[in-house]
């Protein structure tokens, strides 16, 4: 029996030692914080809350069904050839006068909008997990430029702190570049632990606005939830962003399902001229915290865009569906709603007024 036990008590001394010291979990709100976020209508039970129902349990025994279906070798997951990767000259980043943007997949990108270099969740490592043992490796070795060789970077927006999105080492690294963080309630004790002064961190609420250098900023709800760990869920808000100027504005969903938030973030701030909308890692089992293709065509209508890209797709296998899948269900919807929809090659320039001219079906196989 002495073995046996030895086991486990290695076992669980070795899980709680990765869970504190690992600092890729953050790090949780302070009391004093918390207590702030206890006078909000959106916080209740210790959690901050969605604003409409949203079921988040599939129950013990589905979520178990599931397991092998989800680890099931199934090549349509991912690409079986080499993704096509745009990649862009540090000179070509430079006194940029129209506002475009570049795909880095999945949903990290770099803005350049009103002379600013603003990044969307940037999230450049190779694995979305706390270890590189625990999650799938992105579709593509390179990305369409290192860190170190981007610009001064003048803002950086996070919608919420999941590894897909929030990542410990791409903070690392873009620390001693970036000016500001911007980042929901509760996640600048993420950064905090990271080394990321307080001063350059502004958190915001649902509904909250902001301004920067001639950039305007509005964070608004999303239908998702939070976490790093195993016992923070909900400690920290979620949510989409509205970057504006006076003349240009453009809406990143960050995560979640669909919902009547759409219709109220495009009437209080639409119309926009360009959205990027959440589009993979979705399942009926979960489709009230990540939306369906389709829904993301209705989306688009609901937020007065004129014109959507897809994203959260064309980089990491975090679902059962095909990898191609978002973009094939997407397509025929947005048509059927006269919602137009922009395709850009990951690394490629994405100029806002530019018509479909741009497109390109990148992710179809060479000899198709």
């Amino acid at each position: 029996m002495l073995i046996p036990a030895g086991f486990v008590f290695s076992l669980i001394l070795f899980v709680a030692l990765f869970l504190n010291l690992n600092p890729q979990f953050g790090a949780n709100p302070s009391k004093e914080q918390v207590q702030e976020f206890e006078k909000l209508p959106h916080y209740s039970d210790g959690k901050f809350q969605n604003l409409i129902p949203t079921e988040m349990s599939m129950g013990f025994a589905k979520a178990i069904k599931l397991l092998p279906e989800f680890f099931k070798s199934d090549p349509s997951r991912q690409p079986d050839f080499e993704l096509p990767v745009q990649k862009v000259d540090s000179l070509d980043l430079i006194n940029s006068i129209q506002s475009r943007l570049i795909w880095f997949g999945h949903s990290a990108f770099l803005l350049q909008l009103a002379g600013k270099n603003i990044l969307l969740d940037p999230m450049f490592g190779d694995v979305p997990a706390p270890h590189p043992w625990l999650g799938n490796e992105r579709f593509y070795d390179e990305l369409p430029i290192e860190v170190e060789q981007l610009p001064i970077i003048d803002m950086v927006f996070f919608s919420h702190d999941h590894y897909d999105h929030l990542d410990y080492e791409s903070v690392q690294r873009l620390i001693p570049k970036t000016k500001m963080f911007y980042v929901p309630l509760g996640v600048g004790a993420h950064l905090e632990r990271w080394g990321v002064s307080r001063e350059n961190i502004q958190e915001m609420d649902w509904w909250e606005e902001d301004s920067y250098e001639g950039v305007s900023v509005a964070f608004t709800p999303s239908r998702h939830f939070s976490g790093r760990g195993l016992s923070n869920r909900f400690s920290t808000l979620w949510g989409s962003w509205v970057i504006s100027t006076t003349s240009e504005s453009i809406y990143f969903s960050g995560d979640g399902g669909y919902g009547p938030h759409f219709q109220e973030i495009g009437d209080k701030y639409g119309p926009f001229d360009l959205a990027l909308l959440e589009c993979g890692q979705y399942n009926e089992n979960w489709k009230e915290i990540h939306m369906m293709p389709e829904e993301t065509a209705q989306a688009g209508l609901d937020l007065r865009a004129k014109q959507i890209m897809p994203i959260h797709w064309g980089a990491f296998r975090l679902a059962m569906h095909s990898w191609t899948d978002p973009i094939d269900r997407l397509l025929p919807k947005a048509e059927e709603l006269n919602v137009k929809v922009r395709t850009p090659m990951i690394g490629s320039f994405l100029y806002f007024n530019e018509e479909q001219s741009q497109n390109s079906k990148w992710w179809l196989k060479p000899s198709e």
